[in-house]
């Protein structure tokens, strides 16, 4: 199943590929809850949810997709991690080599046709979108092991991780932790439409040229052991986001004007368009290959 948000914060699901069946009516006090509150109640009672989605859709056409405006499909996570160097993309990279390491982004997420801001940082060398597969938790996880792990995921979500390069910080935070630095979507897509999540083709292009074009088994931790490492610290909870890293080939700049797409094997399509504030930076640059040196003192100064 693929449940998305549109409009003014409605929830629908996506019937025959190209329709939306509007399924609102099944929540109470829809518009008191609040739009995140929503998605985690679907997201936590979905077995009873689930029921009276089929039976709308049994009976409903819904109107056509391309009639409503898609919102971010999890409006704002209790918590939104992202892996950091979690691909086997070099001959020098074994999962032996790459520790478990997550950063925060920013938990407000774009939705669909929404706006990427890209602040005018002078040390930013490049500004770049890394697509990524993101996962949706669907109960309540600490310390699980990686054997339970999978009961744990809701279902999965295309996602970029925004990445200004060229920054010596000691935190991720000005690099990939802004406002609009976690584009996603279209829908949430249940777990069990993706049999295997480690064996999906992910896409993205860059004003309609190709840019990423891998497949999810390259990555290095996989998703339960992702999840078996991530609860012996924090507690994850329903419509926690934690996106699984990326695999750097094919990377480019991106800048004021841009439209930005992403696609994932069975979850959809989605665009995206860039907003900059600042001169355009087109600098050739791939992660552990050729940044740029740390500065004397080992950080940079911003503002």
């Amino acid at each position: 199943m693929k449940i998305l948000r549109f409009d003014d914060g409605r929830i629908g699901i996506l019937k025959d590929g190209d329709r939306v069946v509007d399924v609102s009516a099944t929540i109470t006090s829809r518009k008191a809850k609040g739009p995140q509150r929503v998605m985690e109640d679907i997201i936590e009672n979905f077995r009873g949810y689930r029921r009276k989605f089929e039976r709308i859709l049994a009976r409903e056409p819904g109107v056509p997709l391309s009639s409503v405006k898609l919102l971010a499909p999890i409006p704002r996570p209790g918590k939104c991690l992202a892996a950091f160097v979690n691909y086997l993309d070099r001959p020098d990279r074994s999962v032996d080599s790459l520790p478990d390491e997550f950063f925060y982004k920013s938990p407000d997420l774009v939705g669909p046709e929404g706006a990427v801001e890209l602040l005018d940082i002078a040390p930013v060398v490049v500004y770049q979108a890394e697509a990524e597969l993101a996962f949706v938790i669907g109960k309540n996880a600490k310390n699980v092991s990686a054997g339970d792990a999978m009961d744990y995921v809701f279902g999965y979500v295309p996602f970029f991780d925004i990445s200004a390069r060229g920054l010596a910080r000691r935190t991720q935070f000005v690099p990939k932790g802004q406002d609009t630095y976690g584009p996603c979507g279209p829908w949430i897509t249940t777990k069990d439409e993706i049999p295997d999540p480690h064996n999906l083709v992910v896409k993205s292009w860059v004003n309609g040229q190709a840019r990423q074009n891998y497949n999810t088994r390259f990555m290095a931790h996989k998703i339960p052991d992702q999840i078996a490492w991530l609860t012996k610290f924090v507690r994850l909870q329903p419509g926690d986001v934690i996106a699984t890293g990326t695999y750097h080939e094919g990377l480019g700049p991106i800048n004021d004007g841009d439209v930005l797409e992403i696609e994932i094997e069975k979850m959809g399509k989605a665009r995206f368009f860039i907003k900059g504030h600042g001169p355009r930076k087109d600098a050739e640059w791939m992660p552990g290959v050729n940044q740029p040196a740390t500065p004397p003192g080992g950080r940079m100064t911003i503002v």
